[in-house]
Order: C-alpha cells, then sequence, then structure tokens
C-alpha cells in the first residue's frame, strides 16, 4: 500500500488571479529603474499558490515566483544601496503575505510526546516558497544597507506578535529560519526587546499552565540562551523572576526530552551570571524531582551535573545535604539507567573537589544507600560503579570512612534489637491470650480464628557489616573489577525502532539548509 505523504498546508487565502508574467531581471535594467522593477517583482510575490490539494496546478506561474525569489536573494546580497526608503514597506507586507497565516491543526494535540529521534514531523506543503521567503527577509536584516530606524514603522510589536504565532509550526525547517530571523530583529530593534522578551513568556506560561502543547519551545529557548547570555550585571530583578518563575517551572511539563538541552543551557547561563541564584535553582529543581518517569529523572541528574560543574563552593555548602539526599536516592534506585547516570557524578573531578572539601557531611547521607546496594542492586555494573565511589571516599578520609561503617553496623544492631523485641512482644501477647480462662469456652475452630502467630521478619536488608578490613578489601576488588569491565565492554548505541519511514520526509529534512549555514555560506562569497 503507497503511504501517504506527510504534509499539510497552512489557511492561505489563495490570489484569484495568479497568472504570473516573468519580468526582465534586474540586472538587464539601467540602474535607475531597478527601484522599480525590484518593487514590481516584490508586489508579483504576493500572489500565493496552492501547494496540497493540487500541487500540480499553476505550475508555470509557480516557477515565475520561484525565479523572481531567488533572483531578489542574489540580488540584495551581492549588490550595495538597492534597499532604498521605498523598498522597506514592500518587503515586510510581502514576507506578511506570504507568512502571516493560520497554522493547520496539530497532527497529534493530546497524544504522546513528539520524539524527534523516532516520529517524523509534518512538512508544510508550500515550503518551496516559503523557505525562500524566509531567506530574502533574513538577507533583507542582514545587509549592510539596512537601516532599523526605517524599519521600525513596520516592523513593529503587531509584525512581531504574528511571527511569534508561527512558532508553533509542526515544520522544522520553517521553525529553523524563525528562530534566526527572531533572533536578528531582537538584536536590530532595541525597542522591542522587553516586548519580545514579554511574550515569549506568555508563550511559556501558556505551554506550563493551560496546554502543555507548543511545537516552538526548543526553538525559543534557544533564543533566551543567546539573549542571557548578553544580560549586563548585575542581572535585573526582571531577569531573576524569568528564571524562578519561567524557566524552572518548564521542568514540570510531561515534554519535557523536547527542549530540555535548551532548558538546562539556559539555567547554566543564568548561575554563570549570577551565583546566588543556586540556591533556589537546585531547591526548585529538587522540588520538580520526577517520582515515576526514569527518563525524566536521568535529565535533572544530567543538568544537575552542568549547574555543579559551574556552582561555587560557598554556594555547594548550602545545598549540598538535600542535594545528596535525593543522590542517595537515586543510588537505590531499580531504574539500572538513573542509578548508574548518579554514580557517574563520582569520575567528576570538580564534584569530587567539592565532595572531599565536605566529606564529614556527605559521606554519612550516601554511605547507607552505597552500601546496601552494593549487595542488593540487581545489576552488576552498579555494584561495580559503588565499589568504585566506595573506594574514592575510603581513600579520601580513612577515619570518616570507618567511622560511617561502625555507625552503620550500629544502627543494623539498634534494627535487629528492635525487631527481637517486637517478635518477644507478640510471644508474650499469644501466651497471655492462651492463659485466659475464656479460652476454653471456645471450639477449636473459633480459636483458629483468633490465634495469634508471630510476625514473620521480611529479611530484604543485607546482611550486617562483619569487618571492616573485609569490607575494604571487597569494595577494592569490586572498583578493580569494574575497571576490567569497562576495558572490555562496547559501547552501547540506541538502536532505532525499525518502523517505515515516509522518504519524501526523509529527503526534505536532509536537503534543508539551516539558516545559519545558508547565511555564513552567502557571507564567504
Amino acid at each position: 500500500m503507497k503511504r501517504e505523504k506527510r504534509f499539510s498546508t497552512s489557511s492561505f487565502p489563495l490570489s484569484a488571479n495568479r497568472e504570473l508574467h516573468k519580468l526582465l531581471a534586474l540586472a538587464d535594467v539601467a540602474p535607475a529603474e531597478q527601484e522599480k522593477l525590484f518593487i514590481q517583482k516584490l508586489r508579483q510575490c504576493c500572489v500565493l499558490f496552492d501547494f496540497l490539494s493540487d500541487p500540480l496546478s499553476d505550475l508555470k506561474w509557480k516557477e515565475v515566483k520561484r525565479a523572481a525569489l531567488s533572483e531578489m536573494v542574489e540580488y540584495i546580497t551581492h549588490n550595495r544601496n538597492v534597499i532604498t526608503e521605498p523598498i522597506y514597506p514592500e518587503v515586510v507586507h510581502m514576507f506578511a503575505v506570504n507568512m502571516f497565516r493560520t497554522l493547520p491543526p496539530s497532527s497529534n494535540p493530546t497524544g504522546a510526546e513528539f520524539d524527534p529521534e523516532e516520529d517524523e514531523p509534518t512538512l508544510e506543503a508550500a515550503w518551496p516558497h516559503l523557505q525562500l521567503v524566509y531567506e530574502f527577509f533574513l538577507r533583507f536584516l542582514e545587509s549592510p544597507d539596512f537601516q532599523p530606524n526605517i524599519a521600525k514603522k513596520y516592523i513593529d510589536q503587531k509584525f512581531v506578535m504574528q511571527l511569534l504565532e508561527l512558532f508553533d509550526s509542526e515544520d522544522p525547517r520553517e521553525r529553523d529560519f524563525l528562530k534566526t530571523t527572531l533572533h536578528r530583529i531582537y538584536g536590530k530593534f532595541l525597542g522591542l526587546r522587553a516586548y519580545i522578551r514579554k511574550q515569549i513568556n506568555n508563550i511559556f506560561y501558556r505551554f506550563i499552565y493551560e496546554t502543555e502543547h507548543h511545537n516552538g519551545i526548543a526553538e525559543l529557548l534557544e533564543i533566551l540562551g543567546s539573549i542571557i547570555n548578553g544580560f549586563a550585571l548585575p542581572l535585573k530583578e526582571e531577569h531573576k523572576i524569568f528564571l524562578l518563575k519561567v524557566l524552572l517551572p518548564l521542568h514540570k511539563v510531561k515534554s519535557l526530552s523536547v527542549y530540555h538541552p535548551q532548558l538546562a543551557y539556559c539555567v547554566v547561563q543564568f548561575l554563570e551570571k549570577d551565583s546566588t541564584l543556586t540556591e533556589p535553582v537546585v531547591m526548585a529543581l529538587l522540588k520538580y524531582w520526577p517520582k515515576t518517569h526514569s527518563p525524566k529523572e536521568v535529565m535533572f541528574l544530567n543538568e544537575l551535573e552542568e549547574i555543579l560543574d559551574v556552582i561555587e563552593p560557598s554556594e555547594f555548602v548550602k545545598v549540598q545535604e538535600p542535594l545528596f539526599r535525593q543522590l542517595a536516592k537515586c543510588v537505590s534506585s531499580p531504574h539500572f539507567q538513573v542509578a548508574e547516570r548518579a554514580l557517574y557524578y563520582w569520575n567528576n573531578e570538580y564534584i569530587m573537589s567539592l565532595i572531599s572539601d565536605n566529606a564529614a557531611k556527605i559521606l554519612p547521607i550516601m554511605f547507607p544507600a552505597l552500601y546496601r546496594n552494593s549487595k542488593t542492586h540487581w545489576n552488576k555494573t552498579i555494584h561495580g560503579l559503588i565499589y568504585n565511589a566506595l573506594k574514592l571516599f575510603m581513600e579520601m578520609n580513612q577515619k570518616l570512612f570507618d567511622d560511617c561503617t561502625q555507625q552503620f553496623r550500629a544502627e543494623k544492631n539498634k534494627e535487629k534489637a528492635k525487631s527481637k523485641e517486637r517478635e518477644e512482644a507478640w510471644i508474650k501477647i499469644e501466651n497471655l491470650a492462651k492463659s485466659n480462662p475464656q479460652v476454653s469456652v471456645c471450639n477449636h475452630s473459633n480459636m483458629a480464628v483468633f490465634s495469634f502467630s508471630v510476625p514473620v521478619a521480611m529479611e530484604t536488608d543485607i546482611p550486617l557489616i562483619e569487618d571492616v578490613q573485609r569490607l575494604k578489601k571487597t569494595v577494592e576488588e569490586g572498583a578493580t573489577q569494574l575497571q576490567q569491565d569497562q576495558r572490555k565492554e562496547r559501547p552501547m548505541v540506541r538502536r532505532k525502532s525499525e518502523l517505515p519511514q515516509d522518504i519524501y520526509t526523509t529527503k526534505a529534512l536532509e536537503s534543508h539548509r539551516r539558516a545559519e549555514d545558508m547565511l555564513t555560506t552567502h557571507d564567504g562569497l
């Protein structure tokens, strides 16, 4: 069965008169006539065509428009003093007519989150023309002749608002061009910067608290990462509120995996700007920490390590206890990837230096989880990683390690004594019940109902530590075995699902040139 192509189209108001006549080339007319011809070509490119319901219609005139757009891209790229004042409203109008439209309904509004490695996006059928319009507009903004003081009459708040609405497009190629376009506008129009940030905030608020669905969150965060990087110091209160009230709650959304790398980058940028934000950021992450979603928990561990890579020692002290209590839970996770990711922290030199300076607080928190799981965790690799962590602790502070071992042993003995007391109490209660004179009145069958039995202890805990020296030997042997296993093991590669792929979608995405690459190529000519 032939598979349906994954194309959709937005609601374009198709032009009634779509017959285009090929105009002269801009290079073939006198310089005095070029401005007039340029405007004619811009107006000609305002004609819209149907690419979805009847893709073979108007082929001749579609090609006229495509050729005109390509010519204008080359014209403003390689010529100077061609962007005159009358050109500005015509360019902005042509862009608005082609781009600002009603997007099609989402192909999966409430279903499972989109996985870029597995799922195929829905592509915009009119992309052959849209791409050239984006390229032309970017060349217009990048031109040395471009004057923001003239353009600001036409590129205003309404224009920005309509541009931001397009970020919900399902076509990743369009979102890529939108990202570059909005970033250029933010850089050139100082008066629009606060408005752009405010409207992006509003998109995030709706996404977090209302819809939980938006296709352009990753791209918007990528823009914000660049914006945050340029924030002046000290940070304004407005920017701190944005971090705490907008960026951090984005960790709650179920589709976090789609935009998490960009989100983590933004958070780390803030901490590099102002280290005093570390405590509220870490506490918020611990507050939003996933309880049942293991892949999401691995993402949180990735982000937390990035934060620890830039944390100041004075700020680390403020968060070390709640942070390592959470890490102890992760080490104890039955999901081996969560436990493995947490234990990889002990391979980070900077984190180990922080742990070493604060071992007296951290080791008593981590030791019970590390020791217990070295005996009971089902995954052999986790055993080796735990032995490695214990060995590092042992080398870090031998006396403290011995003290923690003895304390753990004392606590286990205390637990065992309590369990024995409880068992003896139940036996005593049962004997008292049997000595009751009324017991003989009850028949045997009724007695069975009321008979007491001693609770059976669920022996799920590890054996007690019998000897500190033996523990040290076990730890060293386990750490050595881990190193040998790591040398032997082949790297694991994620195997993608063998689902039938849409070759049209695959080819379209492979042939797409990113906006930044396109600009770099032209600049190098």
